[in-house]
């Protein structure tokens, strides 16, 4: 046997999620279903993920990694794989072998989540489905200055979901900060793991720091009341992406993050749920 670890990206729209589903279409399955067709074996491959992300949340550095039976040379793999997962918007952007030891979710200790948001009034025509539109006028340096009073290790109980299943709600957020290019507001997150549904509640949250709708201390005061009432409207999936996972062993990190943003991104375990 032999373990490589996959790089992937993907476009969230047409999934359940990443998660294989009993219905629907996962990217987990598409994965597996291309595996099927390289080993010929009865038996799926299973293929480990470092995150599961919901319906409509998209990827540009997921990690997952897979064993397969024959040696392969890594290139290959990654070509065979992108001609497998065909028509679907799916591309194992890169294969890497690892050691046995290596495991997609466990070895992680860092996660990179970036939301995007379009402040503008008018459609969204290229970035439909890939970005939540915005219409009221943003204010970026206060959401930003509520973002920076969130850091730390917190009880996260306001902001994660009525539906996680992660054994504690404790969680210790890296990086958030608030940036914006033009009419793009970028919210960036980094953590060893988050809570379902944390970081889209965290960013509908600021959105209404923002929109003048809650004071900048507004969210700090919502955790503190460890109350999911106190929570502002969870932001839509379609902004959402997970970008980059960082392991220990510089052989197998992913510390520049895969994004769709203009400038130099910084390089900032129970994953059990999905944002």
């Amino acid at each position: 046997m032999a373990r490589f670890k996959l790089t992937v990206e993907y476009h969230g729209g047409p999934f359940v999620g990443w998660q294989r589903q009993a219905d629907g279409l996962s990217v987990q399955g598409v994965i597996e279903a291309a595996l099927s067709k390289l080993t010929r074996s009865k038996a799926t491959p299973t293929v480990s993920g470092a995150g599961r992300t919901d319906a409509g949340v998209h990827a540009t550095g997921q990690v997952c990694h897979c064993d397969m039976p024959a040696e392969w040379e890594a290139f290959r793999l990654s070509e065979a794989l992108n001609h497998h997962v065909k028509p679907h918007p799916v591309s194992i952007v890169e294969a890497e072998k690892v050691d046995d030891t290596f495991h997609a979710r466990f070895s992680a200790v860092r996660r990179h989540y970036l939301y995007r948001v379009i402040n503008r009034r008018a459609p969204l025509a290229l970035d439909y489905g890939l970005a939540w539109k915005v219409a009221n006028s943003l204010d970026v340096e206060a959401m930003n200055e509520a973002a920076a009073m969130l850091l730390g290790r917190h009880d996260f109980t306001t902001y994660r979901s009525s539906q996680c299943q992660a054994a504690s709600p404790e969680k210790t957020l890296d990086h958030f900060s608030v940036s914006h290019h033009g009419d793009e507001i970028l919210f960036r997150l980094h953590a060893r793991s988050f809570l379902h549904n944390q970081v889209r509640s965290l960013v509908g949250t600021l959105e209404r720091v923002g929109a003048g709708k809650m004071s900048v201390a507004g969210p700090r005061m919502a955790l503190e009341s460890k109350d999911r009432s106190a929570c502002g409207p969870v932001a839509p999936p379609s902004g959402l992406y997970l970008t980059a996972v960082d392991y220990e062993d510089d052989a197998t990190s992913c510390s520049v993050e895969r994004s769709r943003d203009h400038d130099t991104v910084s390089n900032s375990a129970d994953i059990s749920s999905s944002n």
